[in-house]
């Protein structure tokens, strides 16, 4: 026998971005509850609106499953005394248990005989459990930010004005600071406030959108791009993509309405980043592009309520809009009376962070780091690369990136072309910023890409110079996003940079700064640095113990410690791989450190050892030259070729033997075999 429990949450409005994860942890802990009151459950479902969260459970088990437990106590030895009694460990074991004394048993263990009881726990009634279950999981459902109101000592997203709880269509009865449960929801706020009673999921949708509600999160996206997109062919144009838009939309209404508005001819002079970002950051408006991606003068809304008066709804909306791209427009005007170099010197006062001083002392540091990188990987770059980085910060000084942050770099770029700077220096002014997320778009050309790792590796060095280290999941200057945007540049592009070399010239650079001793700041970026690439190669679903032992025998170069990854990881592929490993692990695991002194052929005792040093002199200038070449998989291929006279040297002799110059002799031909794969990765980490 099974019944579906439903619990829907009604609240003030909740943050959108709250809401998605708010979902995820009711399923979590209500599965958690279930599972450890033995209350066997189905499919569940998930449902939310701004104003409310619900989650239905279908097939919950109107009884708890019998449990048969076995459980083992302390030894029969401390447990009875001399006389055969029970001890104070023997009645606590029973009471603890709620057996008595007679009721316990032995058990014969390796370690000895010890106290043992079995017993079974009938399952009770689930409608009995629930009404203590629901409102400990309301009580744990963690937000970013909750809050409290009345003089209750609960905390929520944001105040709640109803819970509904029902089992088999049963009000589950539970208080909550001051709500009582009931089977009572509510409609829209505006266009239908009344309330109607729920029995279960499926009567809960169809009355739900008979009050304006669609309670299906998916459900309701798809209206609205179904609106968009009639809106946009209607307009002769389409949608401008926006998945992250759509998303939080979808959770801002109940009902949606999707309706369009004008844009003022005058205004679509600003650059279109600039009318994009205005409309979608502050108005959460949908633009629209033709088939060449130019912008329409069109916007789309999506309102919570269906407009009796819908002409009066998008009046209103581009009143909004005019206000403030009048003032886009102004700061567009006011800050091309200024040139960009001209607003360095007021960076002089601006603090980037108290301990590493002005954005200008940070422009100065990353100048020189982007100047070098064009020397090494691009000379004919090098004055643009010099000129990029350092306008690359000037427009935080303007008007229009004050009043509109997100569009740093957008606004260097626009007003860098006006003045007629090179339009590489422009897009580099831009791109130094890429990428802004894990996997988005990168720098395409050299420029900005020197000045983007430069930037961010003076960050990363900065911030861990002065000891602030990203800790746990706290990252407040997004170090971690840093280390992997110049990993991503540099894999992208190609570019053959020392990572060592690149931190020890940016900690070099820091020298006033520092908090801490160079070297340990050094060490301990390129560490960071590395753990990054482990992530994002296994990440792409490299074998993790082949990332860790390429990673952990040499990290330099990223573009060469993946072309090792790839090599090795198809070598492992190969079906006679297993006893390779083994081959080489036991080379790795004999000679502990190695033994560093010449191989003398002279003392050699056994056939095998001959053989085995005679292949390993053919294949060593070879190996020497493909991993010169880079050529790994040429490489690993010479190397596992002395699988079989690796094997026959292990079966024909013993290397620890008591004659100390033949013990040595063969421990260094080892180490010579271990030694091929210096620099290539480190087959003792292989799984």
């Amino acid at each position: 026998m099974s019944a579906e429990l439903f619990l829907e949450l009604g609240t003030e409005e909740i943050p959108a971005g709250f809401i998605p994860r708010a979902l995820k942890d009711i399923e979590r802990l209500l599965r958690q509850e279930l599972e450890n009151a033995r209350i066997a459950y189905g499919e569940i479902r998930t449902f939310a609106t701004p104003r409310r969260l619900a989650i239905s459970i279908a097939e919950v088990a109107r009884q708890q499953q019998r449990q048969e437990l076995e459980l083992t106590g302390p030894p029969a030895r401390i447990a009875f005394d001399t006389d055969g009694k029970p001890t104070k460990a023997a009645v606590g074991f029973a009471r603890t248990n709620g057996v008595g004394v007679d009721e316990l048993q032995t058990i014969e263990t390796e370690k000895g005989t010890y106290l043992f009881i079995s017993k079974v726990i009938e399952g009770g009634e689930s409608a009995e459990q629930l009404p203590e279950i629901l409102p400990r999981v309301i009580g744990k459902i963690p937000f970013k930010k909750s809050m409290r109101w009345k003089d209750l000592d609960i905390r929520f997203a944001r105040p709640m004005h109803w819970i509904v709880a029902t089992y088999g269509g049963e009000v589950v009865p539970f208080t909550f600071g001051d709500l009582q449960s009931c089977n009572m929801s509510r409609g829209h706020r505006f266009m239908a406030p009344a309330e109607f009673s729920v029995n279960g999921a499926e009567d809960y949708l169809v009355k739900a959108e008979e009050h304006y509600v669609i309670p299906q999160i998916e459900k309701r996206r798809q209206l609205i791009s179904e609106q968009l997109e009639a809106l946009a062919t209607e307009l002769g144009g389409k949608i401008n993509p926006d998945a992250e838009l759509l998303e939080e939309v979808s959770f801002l209404v109940e009902t949606p309405q999707a309706l369009a508005g004008t844009i003022e001819d005058r205004f679509l002079q600003l650059p279109p980043e600039l009318l994009i970002t205005s409309m979608r950051e502050h108005q959460r408006y949908f633009t629209l592009i033709d088939d060449n991606g130019k912008l329409l003068p069109h916007f789309i809304t999506i309102a919570n309520t269906l407009a009796k008066e819908p002409k009066v709804v998008v009046a209103g909306n581009e009143r909004v809009l005019k206000a403030r791209l009048s003032d886009a427009m102004f700061f567009w005007e006011e800050d091309q009376k200024k040139k960009l170099e001209s607003r360095l010197e007021p960076l002089k006062k601006v603090v980037y962070q108290a301990k590493l001083g002005t954005s200008f002392e940070k422009i100065e540091r990353f100048s020189e780091l982007a100047i070098g990188l064009a020397q090494a990987l691009a000379p004919a770059d090098l004055e643009l690369t010099k000129r990029a980085a350092l306008l690359a910060k000037c427009d935080l000084e303007t008007g229009m990136v004050y009043e509109f942050p997100e569009l740093q770099g957008v606004m260097g770029r626009e007003y860098a072309l006006i003045e007629g700077e090179n339009p590489r220096v422009a897009k580099a002014i831009f791109e130094h910023y890429l990428p802004t997320q894990a996997g988005g778009e990168l720098p395409s050309d050299d420029v900005g890409a020197f000045v983007s790792v430069a930037d961010k590796i003076d960050t990363i060095c900065g911030c861990f110079s002065v000891g602030l280290i990203p800790t746990g999941t706290a990252d407040p200057y997004a170090l971690r996003r840093a280390a992997i945007g110049i990993l991503a540049i540099i894999l992208e592009r190609g570019y053959e940079i020392s990572i060592p070399e690149l931190v020890e010239k940016s900690v070099a650079l820091l020298e006033v700064k520092l908090l801490r001793p160079a070297g340990e700041v050094t060490d301990d970026v390129i560490e960071f640095i590395r753990l990054r690439l482990v992530n994002m190669l296994t990440g792409q679903d490299y074998p993790t113990d082949v990332v860790d032992a390429v990673l952990s025998a040499a990290f330099t170069e990223p573009v060469d410690a993946v072309e090792r990854v790839k090599a090795l990881a198809a070598l492992k592929g190969r079906e006679d791989f297993e006893p390779l490993a083994v081959a080489f692990k036991r080379v790795g695991n004999i000679i502990k450190g190695g033994v560093e002194q010449l191989v003398d052929p002279a003392l050699f005792e056994a056939d095998c050892e001959k053989q085995l040093y005679e292949q390993l002199q053919q294949v060593q200038s070879q190996v020497a030259e493909l991993v010169v070449g880079r050529n790994y998989p040429a490489a690993l291929e010479a190397i596992a070729g002395l699988r079989a006279p690796v094997d026959d040297f292990f079966d024909g002799v013993m290397v620890m033997v008591d004659d100390q110059a033949i013990k040595n002799n063969r421990l260094a031909l080892l180490t010579s075999i271990a030694g091929l794969f210096k620099g290539v990765a480190d087959f003792s980490r292989i799984a």
